[in-house]
């Protein structure tokens, strides 16, 4: 089956689109990646998401905007995906869509909200699409977070040792796999929420990301702003657990540096570099991991990846990509993955992951031009994840 992932995370800075074949054989998934592209949002849609955002307020008039924008911008990038990665030819398309609030009290989620009309996708590709993703592991009791976890654990299963694999945008998240355990999967806290708030608010908005963490290098650690903010009762709630940009936004750092206060700019992205740092490796060590496949856009930080490897002394650090998955596209990727594994009545969860009752069937089925014709179910679920590289 031919799939079309879609995916933009809590960074909104472009919508990221990838194609695979994948086919069940026996308990192994068979994934040959196809290609992939990264389409940025229009400049009024994006400032639009911006403004939107917690801790903004908003109105049902900017909701219903940003759900048919959002839509139709997927739309574009499913047609293009088709055109560009899959010669005109696809069975499938799975859209995350965007998240625009996940509603956590107390530890608990008690909803999530990604908007993206679906319907505009089917429309313009004739294909049936997959979305809603994280809905009912919510209503299953889980955190619907990270969804990344499923695939993480089939792909992690064939390395020995504790592997782990971290994946780096807006918020981090880490999957485990110890050896003789049920996988675990969560949220560590902010990647790249807090640096991206912070350079914005230091640029006027000229800038919206530390390139190269030129700025970060330029700096140096804060200790009194790092422990204000290492602080926050979120790292020491136990696994499974998620967070986002509900929590960790501008007025969250504001708080922080008035708590400690930090005058150069660059001393305080110093600082939250460290702070993910610090992060990623508490939880990894709290879990004995020895080997950490990174991807995700933390990964072209030189300065952020060289700090996780200062924190983690003897853990392998290695990018997805030497596993065969691209590190800018493992998360469309995963959502192709989420979205075949539905349609073959397969559940996209692990339980130990997101803390559910029960492993569930994920999303909701758009119909594309042609009746719905699904596949026969699958017989089990796969337990392994098998790369199939393009040769070259």
């Amino acid at each position: 089956m031919r799939v079309i992932g879609l995916m933009s995370g809590t960074s909104y800075d472009a919508i990221e689109a990838a194609s695979a074949d994948l086919a069940l054989e026996g308990d192994t998934l068979l994934l040959r990646p196809l290609g992939h592209l990264s389409v940025p949002y229009p400049d009024d849609l994006r400032d639009l998401i911006g403004a939107t955002l917690p801790p903004a307020a908003t109105t049902a008039q900017a909701i219903c905007a940003l759900d048919t924008g959002v839509g139709q911008a997927f739309a574009d990038a499913a047609g293009r995906a088709l055109r560009e990665l899959c010669d005109g030819a696809a069975d499938l398309v799975v859209s995350h869509g965007q998240t625009m609030y996940h509603w956590v009290e107390d530890g608990t989620v008690r909803g999530t909200l990604q908007l993206g009309r679906p319907a505009w996708i089917a429309e313009a590709t004739g294909l049936p699409v997959v979305s809603d993703l994280r809905s009912r592991d919510v209503a299953a009791g889980g955190q619907g977070a990270p969804l990344v976890g499923m695939t993480d654990t089939l792909l992690l299963r064939a390395l020995p040792g504790t592997p782990a694999a971290l994946n780096l945008g807006g918020i981090a998240n880490v999957t485990v796999l110890a050896p003789g355990a049920e996988p675990l999967a969560f949220d560590t806290g902010p990647a790249n929420a807090l640096l991206d708030a912070a350079v914005g608010h230091f640029t006027g908005g000229a800038a919206g990301y530390d390139e190269d963490g030129r700025r970060a290098s330029a700096g140096r650690t804060s200790p009194q702003l790092l422990r204000a903010l290492l602080d926050d009762p979120y790292y020491r709630r136990p696994a499974p657990k998620s967070t986002g940009k509900e929590h960790f936004h501008l007025p969250y750092l504001q708080r922080a540096l008035a708590a400690a206060p930090t005058e150069e700019p660059d001393d305080v992205l110093a600082t939250l570099t460290r702070l993910t740092a610090v992060t990623v490796a508490d939880a990894c060590r709290a879990h004995g991991v020895t080997e950490l496949v990174v991807s995700g856009g933390g990964t072209r930080n030189p300065v952020l990846m060289r700090m996780i490897a200062e924190e983690l002394p003897g853990v392998r650090l290695r990018p997805s990509d030497d596993l065969g998955l691209p590190s800018d596209a493992k998360e469309a990727l995963a959502f192709a993955v989420l979205g075949f594994l539905t349609v073959h009545g397969l559940p996209g969860t692990l339980p130990s992951g997101t803390g559910a009752r029960r492993a569930t069937l994920l999303g909701s089925i758009t119909p594309g031009s042609a009746p719905l014709r699904l596949p026969a179910p699958a017989a089990r679920p796969p337990r392994l994840l098998r790369i199939d590289r393009p040769a070259h």
